[in-house]
């Protein structure tokens, strides 16, 4: 087998690299560099950890630390096929050693190299935290009704929207998903909320779900680089009329069945649908909720009408058989007496009420 002489220490060997034996090489080649102590930052109250120059939820402490490990450890740029280990040991909670091994080939000949660092963790306030702690906020969400004041099941279930919708964001990664604070009000409820963005969020799921609409007003509180700051009030209106509300609106007499950018219900008269929008249903009369429903006797039924007793003065009455109308003379079926007439519900407006 063929050698050559290293030109450096005179030693006979198999290949020259970079113009000296292997050994010569490796005594001034430096695979991997890694300070002897590292300082990383984490927030004491969310556990973000401040890396190259911003804040990020990575998780666990342990995740951290291997992470700034990761990001100073320096490996020659020649290496190629780098295996890396890390093996993270917890001194205190505020300290860890770590050991890095590295397995790499260079030119061709396989390298390993071995390097060992203290990680110190500071625990400190993020800016969000701070912020937070600090009574910041960007928006105002007013929870209110169109001609009533809410109930306490649609300022509860406003509520847990804006805190489901919050832990849902900031795991997304919007740090300013957060509450300030939360006030209920005769009226309604108030929220100051840290992020703009998620409070148009918040009252686009609230609408979504409860019907409604909201509007945008900015007030102007001060200016930063040269730039005028805003905050937010989302002006948010539940419908003026509920699932189960019973109105008069054209001189017809209708339940609410869905309330949003469509309002859908019925005629009590025959049962048949009724579509509008809020916008068209301003100056109705609401009349009645559809649990004030009582039974009462059914005496007959004829071709389009049907005889039953005034459940108040138990006179027999003649009144419009609804659509798909079904129970048999002699049975109880459930009335609604309004103002503006006695009206039977149809079969399975009954069913579902019983």
């Amino acid at each position: 087998m063929n050698s050559v002489t290293c030109p450096k220490c005179g030693r006979e060997c198999e290949k020259l690299v970079v113009s000296v034996c292997r050994d010569c090489f490796l005594e001034n080649f430096k695979l991997i560099d890694l300070p002897l102590v590292l300082h990383v930052r984490i927030c004491g109250r969310c556990g973000a950890y401040f890396h190259k120059s911003r804040w990020e939820n990575i998780g666990r402490l342990e995740n951290v630390v291997l992470r700034a490990v990761e990001d100073t450890l320096f490996i020659h740029a020649d290496a190629e096929d780098v295996e890396l280990y890390l093996e993270p040991k917890e001194i205190t909670p505020y300290t860890y050693m770590v050991r890095a091994e590295v397995d790499a080939r260079v030119r061709g000949e396989p390298v390993h190299a071995e390097a060992e660092t203290e990680v110190r963790v500071q625990r400190v306030a993020c800016d969000m935290c701070s912020r937070e702690s600090g009574g910041y906020f960007e928006a105002i969400i007013q929870i209110r009704a169109a001609g009533r004041f809410p109930t306490e099941e649609e300022k509860r279930r406003c509520a847990a929207i804006v805190r489901e919708s919050m832990e849902s964001m900031k795991k997304k990664g919007d740090r300013l998903a957060f509450i300030t604070d939360a006030q209920e009000l005769k009226e309604g409820a108030d929220f100051y909320m840290g992020s703009m963005n998620a409070s148009r969020q918040v009252c686009k799921l609230i609408s979504s779900e409860l019907g409604g609409t909201f509007s945008e007003s900015p007030t102007l509180v001060g200016m930063k680089d040269g730039k005028n700051l805003y905050r937010i009030t989302f002006a948010m209106r539940l419908p003026e009329f509920r699932p189960g509300d019973v109105i008069k609106f054209r001189e017809k007499v209708i339940e609410i069945k869905t309330s949003g950018k469509k309002v859908n219900g019925i005629y009590l008269e025959d049962g048949s649908r009724f579509i509008s929008t809020p916008e068209e249903l301003k100056g109705a009369e609401k009349v009645a909720r559809i649990e004030d429903a009582v039974l009462t006797v059914l005496v007959s039924i004829e071709q389009n009408a049907i005889l039953v007793l005034d459940p108040r003065t138990y006179e027999t009455v003649t009144i419009k058989k609804p659509v798909s109308f079904a129970a048999e003379a002699g049975s109880e079926i459930r009335v609604l007496k309004t103002p503006y007439g006695l009206f039977a519900l149809a079969h399975s407006e009954a069913s579902q009420r019983k």
